[in-house]
């Protein structure tokens, strides 16, 4: 990559799946191809991506870390940038600044069960760290995920939910809030830690992993907490004060914590060290 922190590498779209009617992931591919062989990246870490002209937003990495020179990020349409993204079609240039933040500790879960938690496009991050841990199966315990979303149409990653639940070496359960099933539904009906509750998954040598909009997180660290998990079992990610990805602007500052630096990955014990979060 460069050592310009302030200059986007140029990426194309390869591809753009349409996940639910205000959510699209985008497959990008480095231009360069001496950047594209040197360029990695860890679950959990973000890049900051550019539609010229028009601006630039943080996003989490999607994909596994495993393709050379290729990252995916899910977009949910809020304002000018992540707008701008939908005028964008296959084969249109973009900036990608990357891989910036902490990354979730992956040999730390290690031999543990690990619980996957998600809501909404929350999913993105778990999705990379999922996609890593079952490329290296052998390395951890039982693997749980529990995801949920407002209604059936906005559930992201469809086909792979169908993958994963197919799978023999994992456990998927797929809840929707109520009034937002189908007549074809056939997951849970309920917010995720209303269901999480109901669940009681043992903390015995379990990590716990969740992701989703602030207010789903803060009731799921309350039922992880009554269900047994220490704060060292839970990890999260905060992102929704990220702007530039170095720490420069002061936005996403959390008492002497920069999400963008010291984060977007924190265990639950280093947030209640915190003055808010």
């Amino acid at each position: 990559m460069t050592n310009n922190l302030y200059r986007p590498e140029l990426m194309t779209i390869e591809d753009i799946r349409e996940e639910t009617p205000d959510i699209r992931t985008y497959r990008l591919a480095f231009r360069d191809p001496e950047v594209r062989r040197g360029f990695s990246f860890l679950p959990g870490q973000f890049g900051v991506f550019s539609v010229f002209g028009q601006g630039e937003a943080p996003f989490g990495l999607a994909n596994a870390p495993s393709e050379e020179g290729i990252v995916e990020c899910s977009i949910k349409r809020v304002g000018k940038v992540t707008t701008a993204f939908e005028g964008l079609d296959v084969g249109d240039t973009v900036g990608f600044r990357g891989p910036y933040g902490r990354a979730f500790p992956v040999e730390e879960m290690k031999g543990k069960n690990l619980l996957f938690i998600g809501g909404g496009i929350g999913m993105a991050p778990l999705r990379s760290l999922l996609w890593h841990c079952l490329n290296d199966r052998a390395a951890f315990g039982d693997i749980s995920l529990l995801y949920g979303a407002r209604s059936v149409a906005d559930l992201v990653y469809k086909a792979e939910l169908e993958e994963w639940r197919a799978r023999g070496d994992m456990s998927v359960l797929l809840t929707v809030d109520p009034g937002g099933e189908d007549a074809a539904w056939t997951g849970k009906i309920g917010f995720v830690p209303t269901v999480l509750e109901e669940v009681a998954p043992s903390a015995a040598n379990a990590v716990a992993i969740t992701c989703g909009p602030p207010i789903m997180i803060r009731f799921v660290l309350a039922t992880l907490t009554r269900l047994g998990f220490e704060p060292e079992q839970i990890i999260t990610t905060l992102e929704s004060k990220m702007k530039c990805g170095l720490g420069k602007c002061g936005r996403c500052n959390i008492g002497g914590s920069y999400v963008c630096k010291h984060g977007p990955v924190y265990s639950y014990r280093e947030l209640l060290e915190l003055p808010e979060f």
